[in-house]
Parts: structure tokens; C-alpha cells; sequence
């Protein structure tokens, strides 16, 4: 069990969180740059809520607005390349899991201008601008992680940076989530519960994760007879961002498992949405796992409200939109490269084999 928690980031969770909170930003820098995407952040007023502030406070800011889903070490060189002479000294990335991030890759190249963006995956020796995360998703926990994942193009998958990286502040607002689309509101919350789920069951988890994600579970299943609904409303949106944000700060101590691990194939090679990528897999996981023992799997039933892990498994099912032809040779090769993946398997306490991922990936995708 891991002996050590450490939860560095402010987080501010109430409606216009950056109106009645955003002087704050201000005692982190002057000059900040602002990573998010081409569009959502513009639809649903963040952007125009942050800048407003930043101008109130006298912030001077630029923006980088390419961000793309599962963002790339070449977004990061680009990001870097465009303002490495302009003074940045505050990262806001604002957006769901891809631009914050970006913000926390990019914060570390233009604190470190000697860098590739290809250097984060090999070294933790750097320092970093100070990150602001906004998210207008409920998935990915980022706000509250100290993980940045990139998509290496010239590897084909998806890699965690060296450097640890927290934010220093967060801001919850659900009133950036308002309009978020049901298949989005669905795949990331499906993310959510898949990191409260792992980190649940990861040998690194300790008393204060386990706590958190227990409570992250109870806060989920009271979201769970809305997130069919084509209209969320604003208590309901509220609870799925706390949900993912506890879960972000679960994770953060005990790491994700193996349906992480399984699942970026899925999303690379496949455009699975990354949090449906793993829900895919939570049913066959949980099955391995109660095999060997099957307690804590109870207790995530019973938090859930589910009777039994087939019943996990069918309301998932129902909640996804993808489907994926994979090939045996396919789920072969991605079972071949989940077994060299020694950063997912320390977090599974039980030896698993070859053919007990093939059996995974099998069960849950043919």
C-alpha cells in the first residue's frame, strides 16, 4: 500500500468559480497562456468568462487554440515554437482532458526552451510554469492529476510524461458543462468511473485514495438514472464533475490498471473515445480480478447499486454508441504490448498472463 498522499491543488468548485475566484491567478503570473481547443470552449463561455477575467486583473494572455483530441508531441512542439518569446509565465488550459494536458506538457517546454517535446517521456528532471486547469468536461480527472498523456505518433500509443505535474489551481463550474453533448457526457463520465474503479483496486492505492473512492462511487451512482437523459441538469452536471475530479485525485495516488493500459490501443488504432475505450473492458477486468478476490468487487457493486458484475457490464453496453472490428491478430498484438507494460501491471496485485488479456480483450470486444 502506498504510504505517501500529496494533493497540492487548490480547487474551487461553485458556480462562476473564475468570476468570484480568478483574482488568484494573478499572484501566479502576468503573462499566461491559454491551451484549449478549436471550438468548445467558445460554445460554452469559459473562454469569454477567463479572458474577462484576465483583463480585469491585468493579466496580459495569448492563445493557443489547436488542441486536438489525445493531443501529440508535435502540438507541444508547436505550442512552444509560437510563444517561447513571449514572456509566458501561467498555463491555463481549459477544455476536457486533452487541453489540460497540453498545458501541462507545454508548461514544462517553455520553462525548459532547450526542449523536445519527445524529451518529456524520458527524464523528470525539469522545472515547470505553475498550470490552471478549467475543465468544462466530467471525465478525466485532470484538473487534479499530476499525469500528462501524449500521443507519440512514431510509436503509435499513447505515453504518460516523466515529469509530475500538478495544477496549481483548479476551477469547477458546471455551467461550462450545460450543453456538453450526450455522447461526450456519457464517454467521459464512463472515464471517470474507470479511474475511481482502477484506482479502487490498485496495488497503490492507500486508506486516503480508497476513502475518496469510495465516496467518488456513492456521488456516481446518484448520476447514473440521468446520463441517458438528452437535458442534465445543473445539480446533476455538478455531481459528475466532483465525481470526476475525486476521481482524479484517486488516481493520482494509486495510478490507473489495466483497462487504461488495454484500452489506448482501442483509442489509437480504432478512434474509440477514451473513456468508452476502457468501460468496454471494466466487465471482463472485474471478472479477473473477483477470481482472485472478490471483496472489494462487492463493495463497488454495492456503491454502484448493481447486483452483480454482468449488470455493470450490461449498463455500460447499453450507454456506448461505438462499434469496433478488431481482428484476433489485432487483439493478439495489443494483449502482446500490454504485457510489456510494466507501469499498468505493478497496479494489478495479481499475476496475470498472456492469455488472460487476450481472454479480456476477446470477451469484451468479439
Amino acid at each position: 500500500m502506498n504510504p505517501i498522499f500529496f494533493m497540492p491543488t487548490k480547487v474551487i468548485c461553485e458556480k462562476d468559480a473564475i468570476k468570484t475566484q480568478g483574482h488568484l491567478i494573478k499572484n501566479l503570473g502576468d503573462t499566461a497562456l491559454i491551451v484549449t481547443g478549436r471550438h468548445s470552449s467558445r460554445a460554452n463561455g469559459s473562454l469569454e468568462n477567463l479572458t474577462t477575467v484576465l483583463k480585469t486583473n491585468n493579466i496580459k494572455y495569448f492563445i493557443f487554440d489547436e488542441v486536438e483530441e489525445n493531443p501529440s508531441t508535435e502540438t507541444i512542439n508547436k505550442i512552444k515554437k509560437l510563444h517561447i518569446d513571449n514572456g509566458i509565465n501561467v498555463v491555463i488550459g481549459v477544455g476536457g482532458g486533452s487541453p489540460m494536458d497540453a498545458s501541462k506538457a507545454a508548461s514544462v517546454l517553455l520553462a525548459n526552451t532547450g526542449m523536445d517535446a519527445k524529451d518529456l517521456f524520458t527524464t523528470d528532471e525539469f522545472k515547470s510554469l505553475p498550470v490552471v486547469a478549467i475543465p468544462t468536461t466530467a471525465g478525466t480527472g485532470s484538473e487534479t492529476t499530476q499525469y500528462s498523456i501524449l500521443t507519440d505518433h512514431e510509436i503509435e500509443n499513447k505515453l504518460a510524461i516523466k515529469t509530475k505535474l500538478f495544477p496549481t489551481l483548479a476551477y469547477l463550474d458546471a455551467s461550462f458543462l450545460m450543453n456538453t453533448p450526450k455522447e461526450i457526457t456519457i464517454n467521459t463520465a464512463i472515464d471517470a468511473l474507470s479511474h475511481l474503479i482502477e484506482g479502487y483496486l490498485s496495488t497503490q492505492g492507500n486508506i486516503f485514495s480508497n476513502a475518496l473512492a469510495e465516496s467518488g462511487l456513492k456521488l456516481f451512482k446518484e448520476c447514473i438514472p440521468f446520463l441517458e437523459d438528452e437535458t442534465i441538469i445543473f445539480e446533476v452536471r455538478e455531481k459528475l464533475l466532483a465525481a470526476s475530479s475525486i476521481a482524479g485525485m484517486v488516481i493520482a495516488q494509486s495510478g490507473t490498471s489495466l483497462p487504461h493500459g488495454m484500452g489506448y490501443p482501442l483509442t489509437y488504432h480504432h478512434n474509440a473515445p477514451h473513456g468508452m475505450a476502457n468501460g468496454l473492458l471494466l466487465k471482463e477486468y472485474l471478472k479477473s480480478y473477483a477470481n482472485h478476490e472478490s471483496e472489494r468487487i462487492e463493495n463497488i457493486l454495492k456503491l454502484l447499486e448493481f447486483s452483480n458484475i454482468d449488470e455493470l457490464g450490461t449498463f455500460i453496453k447499453r450507454l456506448s454508441t461505438i462499434t469496433l472490428n478488431i481482428s484476433q491478430n489485432e487483439l493478439k498484438a495489443y494483449a502482446e504490448y500490454m504485457i510489456s507494460n510494466k507501469a499498468k501491471l505493478k497496479n494489478h496485485p495479481f499475476k496475470i498472463t498472456f492469455e488472460e488479456l487476450l481472454s479480456i480483450y476477446e470477451k469484451s470486444l468479439i
